[in-house]
């Protein structure tokens, strides 16, 4: 593809931003919390709707507690392998947010709840799909999209379903949000893991019988403090003791207590290494006792060479389109973290740019689209 051609491309998605801008307006308007399975299917509706009006087979993956998961799967002449576009249209935000956070623009930014976490993404792939077409006539290698309704919950009934498509893709392209207003690619994303700590003591009388209770509080103190020392950030480990609860009465000598512990990994072999510190806490006062639970749920997506030579072929296309295209690690992982892990080359944040996600002012840069819309375009291609 010439410098020539970019120009083109960049040019037909500057023209046709008008109706990407009103497909992201209509997904942000149907509000999809993860917890409301009707209102997540009634998007997936729409979703399914506006893919098979570009010819998408639709393969509906039902889901008893949340949403239905949607498989949407073009064909092509080409034989090769299809490339997987991965995103999810739950959202963190209650029905009724829209009543005070309305979707709206406001100079180059687009408002809503999930405009960046992540529509704006689900509306790139259709249009980025639309326009391949129309300039082939069919799309020049095979495309599978998948869209979960349990993304922002943990993925437990979608991580199945994405792992066996991606096994079977040439490579996976995340439509999640990029890093900052300059839109980087993610090209490594920390593995996220949960452990529950309970302490259970005895309870007394704290006046009375003190010297009969066992303080669970306590205890748990003695185990965050020894938790927090697991971090270690020169290898991108760290351990967040986020939540606590514990104890009944000030007067009384707690018997329970516990702690809700995050654990975010860079390295896969770091995660066996924390496991067997976790699971290895032993009690410091003999008359309590100590029970662990859970464990890491995301692997972390490392920046293996299969990343690395998917990353240089969209700089190449952003370089064409005109602009420099950076990389970036983060924090937070998403269901690009599986597929990275079966070792299928995955890009991840190529979907809107913006700020706020999760939050009261999240939106998109409207003027970021056009070439969001064509490097997707040129990815799926090359990719």
């Amino acid at each position: 593809m010439t410098a020539v051609d970019s120009k083109m491309r960049l040019q037909y998605f500057t023209n046709t931003l008008g109706d990407i801008v009103s497909t992201i307006r209509t997904l942000v308007e149907m509000e999809s919390p993860s917890d409301d399975k009707a209102a997540v299917d009634r998007l997936s509706e729409f979703v399914a709707h506006e893919f098979s009006g570009a010819g998408g087979n639709l393969r509906i993956h039902q889901s008893k507690r949340y949403g239905n998961h949607l498989q949407i799967d073009f064909s092509s002449k080409e034989g090769s392998k299809p490339v997987l576009l991965l995103g999810h249209y739950d959202t963190v935000y209650p029905i009724g947010t829209l009543n005070t956070m309305p979707c709206r623009a406001d100079g180059d930014k687009l408002l809503g709840p999930g405009v960046l976490d992540m529509k704006s993404g689900i509306a790139l792939m259709i249009h980025a799909i639309r326009g391949l077409q129309e300039w082939h006539g069919q799309l020049p290698r095979p495309v599978s999209v998948l869209l979960v309704s349990d993304e922002e919950v943990g993925s437990a009934s979608s991580r199945p379903i994405t792992e066996k498509l991606a096994k079977k893709a040439a490579a996976v392209l995340v439509l999640e949000a990029p890093y900052g207003l300059h839109g980087a690619l993610k090209t490594r994303r920390k593995g996220v893991g949960e452990y529950l700590v309970k302490v259970t003591g005895k309870a007394a009388h704290s006046g009375l019988d003190f010297e009969k209770g066992a303080n669970a509080i306590v205890e748990l103190a003695r185990q965050i403090e020894k938790i927090a020392g697991f971090t270690d950030l020169d290898k991108g480990l760290t351990l967040n003791v986020g939540r606590v609860s514990g104890g009944s009465r000030t007067n009384v000598v707690p018997a329970e207590a516990a702690a809700e512990v995050d654990v975010r990994i860079a390295r896969m072999k770091d995660a066996a290494a924390i496991e067997k510190k976790m699971y290895g806490l032993r009690v410091f006062n003999r008359k309590c006792k100590i029970q662990v639970t859970g464990g890491m749920n995301r692997p972390p997506m490392e920046r293996t060479t299969g990343v690395a030579a998917l990353y240089k072929k969209a700089e190449s296309i952003a370089q064409d389109l005109g602009w420099k295209l950076e990389e970036a690690a983060v924090g937070g992982g998403s269901d690009g973290n599986f597929t990275s892990a079966l070792g299928v080359p995955t890009l991840d944040g190529l979907g809107g740019v913006g700020d706020g996600a999760h939050a009261i002012h999240e939106y998109i840069l409207i003027s970021e689209l056009p070439r969001r819309a064509a490097l997707l375009a040129g990815l799926i291609e090359k990719a």
